[in-house]
């Protein structure tokens, strides 16, 4: 008799069976080394319960000023322009992450901060978005990480605030955004556009150049996908996105490239590109800059004020002997405060270097 013969394909069936046991071995035994501080599973499962415990809005007035943290957000309150409100953020010490979900609201005119405690509040987060629209707060996404930083969980949750009453709701609608934190929300007219963002588990980094929109009215979400061989800016977190009459701009950002190859290598690339979009068509343009443009950087800040979009700040990453280092602008000996005319000329838009300050 002949040897037998095996049936086509069961040998990599099998193969392919075992690497996945295997994997999932690995990750029991990685879960297993977990400390208390990196469960976020368990953290937020704890901050829930003691959420559910909360049965009315508690407003406490004239409470300190919140503490210090980064990546919060900061909104002008659409029915009390002299009222800014503030929503989470997060907060290094040089050795614990703390996240924070806590509402603050502060009036400009008094200096006093007001802590407000609502039920059904969201977890905290850091790196989301907020935009302020009628009496409503609206926040999608964000990040929570874990004290040791060992462990993120990235949100794709979407809040709204009522700001005559304190209180939160989380709105379930079809066609949410995937989950995300470092992306930008803007509001035009009745509809929240939203671009861009990324996604890490320590395993995995994606970073987004998707455009999601919102319409207030209609409480729909809608994704707009580019069209075939139309311009579109790349992928990139940390970025700008700010609106002017029917354009909204995006300027800069980070993200990181994998080179291909046996070894693959994670490389950071900061942008200094500047970007229109038209909202009544969604086609993107690329602008060109004149005048002194401002370098490469994320993590800055931009506001509007008349014919102009003032920027200051943001950082950058370095790479210095195959490492890479991450220098604030602020760290770099000197702040730098541009503004982009935004009246067109020849179809350009003019930047200018409008002050400079040594540390």
């Amino acid at each position: 008799m002949g040897k037998k013969t095996k049936k086509p394909g069961k040998g990599k069936e099998k193969t392919e069976k075992k690497t996945v046991k295997a994997e999932e071995k690995k990750a029991r035994r990685e879960a297993k080394k977990l400390s208390p501080e990196d469960d976020i599973d368990a953290i937020l499962l704890s901050i829930q319960i003691e959420d559910a415990k909360k049965k009315e809005v508690l407003v406490e007035d004239n409470v300190p000023a919140p503490s210090p943290r980064s990546n919060c957000t900061l909104s002008i309150n659409p029915l009390k322009e002299t009222e800014l409100i503030l929503y989470g953020g997060e907060f290094y010490n040089g050795s614990k992450t703390f996240v924070y979900g806590d509402l603050y609201r502060y009036d400009v005119e008094k200096q006093e901060w007001k802590l407000i405690s609502s039920p059904n509040s969201p977890p905290p987060r850091s790196a989301h978005q907020a935009v302020a629209w009628k009496n409503y707060l609206y926040i999608f996404g964000g990040e929570f990480t874990s004290p040791n930083q060992e462990r993120f969980h990235h949100y794709k949750d979407f809040w709204v605030l009522d700001l005559k009453t304190n209180q939160w709701e989380q709105l379930n609608y079809k066609g949410t955004p995937s989950p995300r934190s470092g992306h930008r929300m803007v509001l035009y007219k009745h509809k929240l556009i939203l671009f861009g963002g990324f996604y890490d588990t320590l395993r995995e980094v994606r970073y987004y150049n998707d455009l999601h929109i919102f319409d207030l009215d209609q409480f729909k979400w809608l994704e707009i996908k580019p069209k075939l061989g139309a311009l579109w800016p790349s992928a990139r977190s940390g970025f700008q996105f700010f609106v002017y009459q029917d354009e909204i701009f995006l300027y800069g950002g980070y993200s990181k490239e994998v080179s291909s190859g046996k070894s693959s290598t994670e490389k950071g690339c900061v942008h200094a590109d500047l970007w229109s979009l038209d909202p009544r068509t969604w086609e993107w343009n690329k602008v060109k800059k004149s005048g002194m443009p401002p370098g490469p950087r994320a993590g800055f800040s931009v506001s509007v004020h008349k014919k102009r979009a003032v920027m200051f700040g943001g950082v950058v990453d370095m790479e210095m002997e195959g490492q890479y280092l991450l220098v604030d602008v602020f760290g770099v000996t000197f702040v730098l405060l541009h503004a982009t005319d935004l009246e067109k000329s020849v179809l350009t838009y003019r930047w200018i270097l409008s002050a400079y300050l040594a540390l």
